[in-house]
């Protein structure tokens, strides 16, 4: 199969790009799907600086990989909240605790987003949209439908002049599907495309681990959503429900065996990666399926290596006319 295999380089970001570079390339990856933050990528001066970005290029040529998607999780998240002071370590330091200030920044940065996939020659930024009224989920105080709707309104504000921007510089933006977004599960997904008019810049990264501890089975979602499909994460994830831990996790940390669920290695959770090719097969989705490499209980760098192997084995393509027998 065409499908590349990637690696995020998100999780990885405590190391240099370059040393990071080299143990993707060790691990048998093609290409990265490269964060902006850490020492990976400066947006900025991938927009700005030809120099800059001829220097990521032969770090990636060195190591022979590919960088096919850029994401910008932590950015996103900064331009559709609301105040709050977690998003401080997101942003430059002179801004905390000035949360319409981190916006503007936020929003400048999505701007330069788009310049940095041009210069790259990257099509697909992935990343978080953020949220005003996640917080007011449970609907107790009352959430209003006027709340709502004010909701969706402020993020269509937000977000129309950056999509505009990267309609300019012959990018999309793919929203990771998950809690704490504006699009969370099947049907904010659903809506968010309605409120944007289905605008061709805006569709998905689509993770399943953030969809199967939700209750919402992924290759549904890929079925459903197949045309909107940009960027694919390969993530697993495991529901331990045992009688005490509750779905919503009890406020205990990543990785506490007493957790209702938990992110796993790919192979190693409850999602069935067979179901999800086979639906990516008939949707025709030929883009990366990039391993964002999580789970609490493994070392990393086994676990890395163990999930390309696995999703090379499973990267199968559909049947061509000619296999029929």
């Amino acid at each position: 199969m065409s499908r590349p295999i990637t690696l995020f380089s998100g999780q990885w970001v405590d190391l240099p790009f370059e040393k990071f570079c080299e143990k993707a390339k060790s691990f048998g990856y093609e290409g990265i799907e490269i964060a902006c933050w850490g020492d990976h990528l400066d947006l900025k001066k991938a927009a700005t600086d030809p120099k800059y970005v001829e220097d990521l290029k032969n770090t990636l040529k060195n190591y022979g990989l590919k960088v096919l998607a850029i994401g910008t999780h932590l950015i996103g998240q900064c331009v559709g909240d609301n105040s709050d002071a977690r998003l401080n370590s997101f942003a430059p330091e002179n801004l905390a605790g000035k949360p319409e200030e981190i916006r503007k920044w936020a929003i400048q940065e999505m701007k330069h987003a788009a310049a940095a996939a041009k210069n790259l020659g990257v099509k697909i930024v992935t990343g978080f949209m953020g949220s005003p009224i996640w917080a007011y989920w449970y609907s107790f105080p009352q959430t209003t439908e006027q709340m709502i709707d004010d909701a969706y309104k402020q993020i269509v504000k937000h977000w129309t002049p950056i999509f505009d921007e990267f309609d300019k510089s012959g990018v999309k933006f793919a929203l990771e599907v998950h809690p704490t977004e504006i699009a969370f599960d099947y049907y904010t997904a659903e809506r968010l495309l309605k409120e944007f008019k289905n605008r061709k810049t805006l569709g998905f990264n689509f993770n399943p681990s953030h969809l199967i501890w939700q209750g919402v089975t992924p290759h549904i979602f890929i079925r459903d959503f197949g045309k909107h499909i940009l960027h694919v994460h390969i993530k697993d994830a495991a529901v331990t429900l045992d009688g005490k831990a509750g779905i919503l996790g009890s406020y205990l940390a990543f990785g506490d065996v007493r957790r209702g669920w938990n992110f796993r290695s790919p192979g190693h959770g409850d999602v069935d990666f067979e179901s999800i090719i086979r639906e990516l097969n008939a949707v025709n989705y030929k883009g990366p399926l990039s391993v964002e490499w999580e789970d609490s209980d493994m070392n990393r760098e086994t676990g890395a290596k163990e999930a390309c192997d696995f999703i090379k084995g499973i990267n199968f393509s559909p049947s061509a006319s000619d296999d029929a027998p």
